[in-house]
């Protein structure tokens, strides 16, 4: 089964917020020797949780850093920017690394309203421009003609070469799903985002109304999942902790760097524990085998060709080990 990771660049307590972006960078090397098939960094703004603003930049440092690995956006959130411009950044993150970009694209703000505006003052109005955005993106990207009499038909973007990045559709609901059936793209849905509630009717409809293009003949579908794997489930369900409050507290409008477990089974003590144990017992957090099979089930389920996986913990080196337990699992890392 192919497994590729998602990076959020989460930030940390008592940890300087630039380290998360270099943490990022080395985890994307790291997920190279283990033998995951893509790296993708996400699109936040004004978010205290989440500090990965700029993908784009990222994207080039791991470029940089790695030679196998494909690595992408999850996503670049197409209302805030000009698709020529997105077109050409991303020929340029493709001159970097020929036939290993992915770009994939968002409609939702990955911010608040304010922010979506402080980003791009048209931000209102670009969300409904979104499927005509991707199709310009589309043809900027592949250099191919734009739709008759369009007013940018001229315009090319550069640089030019023999590869292009491969664009995903990614997102949370019915109506990514149908914009990426509409132009044959392949989809991502974000189970994590809503612990899956939708994922399946999406994966359906857009497998239902998907039209084959030159690129993508038959519809190609993944799912994103959160997961931490450990030697033990104890362990694992341990570090665990810092996450479990940090969507505690989220779910209040609380976003806060992550704390350590410790502290965050502190601060669990007041939410209301019921609902805390259904968390741990439906995310996917245990051994390695334990979590490789969760994720195997999920993939089956649904019926869709590839998953990748989103990690956060509070102690670095936890995190990299849970993708070093995760890919022994699953077959495709050496085990020891």
């Amino acid at each position: 089964m192919r497994l590729s990771v998602l990076d959020q660049s989460i930030a940390v307590a008592d940890r300087p917020q630039d380290q998360s972006i270099r943490n990022t960078v080395a985890l994307a090397k790291h997920c190279e020797a283990l033998g995951y098939e893509r790296f993708w960094v996400s699109e936040h703004h004004n978010h205290p949780t989440i500090v990965g603003t700029a993908p784009e930049i990222v994207i080039a440092a791991i470029a940089a850093t790695t030679d196998r690995i494909r690595i992408g956006s999850a996503g670049i959130m197409l209302p805030h920017y000009a698709p020529f411009k997105v077109a050409e950044v991303f020929r340029v993150l493709d001159a970097l690394a020929p036939g290993r970009i992915d770009l994939g694209l968002g409609r939702a703000p990955g911010s608040d309203g304010r922010t979506a505006f402080a980003l791009n003052p048209a931000a209102n109005e670009r969300p409904e421009h979104f499927p005509a955005d991707v199709r310009d993106l589309i043809a900027w990207v592949h250099n191919e003609p734009l739709v008759d009499r369009h007013p940018f038909a001229a315009v090319k973007a550069f640089p030019q070469g023999d590869t292009a990045p491969e664009i995903w559709i990614l997102g949370s609901s019915d109506y990514g799903a149908q914009v990426a059936a509409l132009f044959g793209l392949p989809y991502c849905y974000a189970w994590f985002f809503s612990d899956g509630a939708g994922g399946e009717r999406a994966i359906k409809l857009y497998k239902e109304k998907y039209r084959p293009s030159a690129r993508h003949p038959e519809p190609r579908s993944g799912l994103c999942v959160w997961a931490l794997a450990a030697e033990t489930m104890e362990e694992a369900q341990y570090h665990f902790t810092s996450r479990a409050l940090s969507r505690m507290n989220r779910d209040r409008g609380i976003l806060v760097p992550l704390d350590a477990p410790d502290v965050a089974a502190k601060a669990l003590e007041a939410y209301d524990q019921d609902r805390v144990a259904r968390f741990r017992r439906d995310s996917f957090v245990g051994t390695g085998p334990e979590v490789a099979a969760r994720i195997e089930e999920l993939k089956n389920q649904v019926g869709v060709d590839e998953m990748a996986v989103v990690t956060w913990t509070h102690d670095e080196e936890v995190r990299r080990a849970s993708y070093t337990h995760l890919a022994r699992a699953m077959g495709f890392a050496p085990k020891s």
